[in-house]
């Protein structure tokens, strides 16, 4: 699939002005989703007994990373389950925030990848879209970082929320600036074996951004 067909399938985003900062982005998702910053809130929530949180055609997705690191995607059957897909994405924090500012963020992720003898989200290489424009290249972690290991320790047992959590080490935190992350539910569209989509579900109805993830597999 070529740079104008990534186009065509994320039309209306493309060319549009970023006049909002990136931190009003974040601001945004804080009120969307509950904030969970306190260790009591999240020790509590962890210690729920597990149960079924999602409907058979949703996923949990989590963005996340250090406000001036690279952002991570990690896509979840559930929130207890290890993930299914972690790639750490070719963008800052700060562009992600400032895309959230728009109310519009579309990201693609294109398998080049022909043989097809793999499950979608089973492929390593992708390359990476935002609201249109190319961002570069990721590899799928065959292995979850420490990092992100420590981020779905912590986050186990919350099905979607927004805010900041702690960082595994204090050296990291004052280098590269808060750990924020953002989880939510997706539902879970099968286009084909070489295409699934995930649209956020925003809670109970509420408006907000519009966040939408799309795997696509050359043909």
């Amino acid at each position: 699939m070529d740079n104008q067909s990534i186009s065509s399938l994320l039309r209306h985003t493309a060319g549009e002005k970023r006049s909002k900062s990136s931190s009003r982005g974040l601001l945004k998702m804080f009120k969307l989703f509950p904030m969970l910053t306190s260790g009591c809130k999240m020790v509590a929530l962890l210690g729920r007994p597990r149960k079924a949180l999602l409907k058979d055609n949703a996923m949990t997705g989590t963005i996340f990373g250090y406000r001036k690191g690279r952002v991570s995607l990690a896509i979840q059957e559930d929130p207890h389950c290890v993930p299914r897909f972690v790639i750490e994405l070719p963008m800052h924090s700060s562009l992600f925030h400032k895309e959230l500012a728009s109310d519009i963020v579309r990201i693609a992720l294109e398998s080049e990848t022909r043989t097809h003898k793999k499950k979608l989200m089973e492929e390593f290489v992708w390359a990476v879209y935002c609201n249109g424009r190319k961002v570069g290249y990721s590899i799928r972690r065959k292995q979850m970082s420490d990092d992100e290991l420590h981020v779905m320790q912590l986050l186990r047992g919350v099905s979607m929320g927004a805010g900041v959590l702690p960082s595994p080490n204090n050296v990291k935190e004052s280098a590269d600036g808060e750990l924020t992350y953002i989880r939510a539910r997706f539902e879970r569209v099968v286009g084909s074996k070489d295409s699934e989509a995930l649209y956020m579900i925003n809670p109970d109805g509420a408006a907000g951004p519009e966040l939408s993830i799309f795997f696509v597999r050359a043909r």
